[in-house]
């Protein structure tokens, strides 16, 4: 590995049996190795949440957006609620029926 720097971690006794028993265990040569791939997921991790918040930020915007501009419903009661949702079976019902005919 070129350019490797060394570093001292302190891990609980918990983890660092984990470690050890990835080693003994022969899925690893090294505690090192665990601790890079360890790292490796974590990674991965951060960048998908990192994009799931972008996602969450978009669809946050597009509300208010949607808000401002009109394109809402505003729901005041329970009977508002059963309406507004009867509304939407039947428009997928009818739309799903035009597919099936095709």
């Amino acid at each position: 590995m070129a350019n490797v720097e060394r570093l001292s971690i302190s891990l609980s006794e918990e983890l660092a049996d984990m470690v050890r028993g990835a080693v003994k265990g022969g899925g690893y040569t090294s505690s090192s190795e665990v601790i890079r791939e360890a790292l490796r997921d974590w990674k991965l991790k951060q960048a998908a949440r990192e994009a799931d918040l972008e996602r969450l930020r978009e669809a946050w915007a597009q509300g208010i957006d949607d808000l401002e501009n009109g394109r809402s419903t505003t729901i005041a009661s329970e009977e508002d609620a059963k309406a507004f949702l009867d509304d939407i079976k039947k428009r997928g019902r009818e739309r799903l029926a035009k597919l099936r005919m095709k």
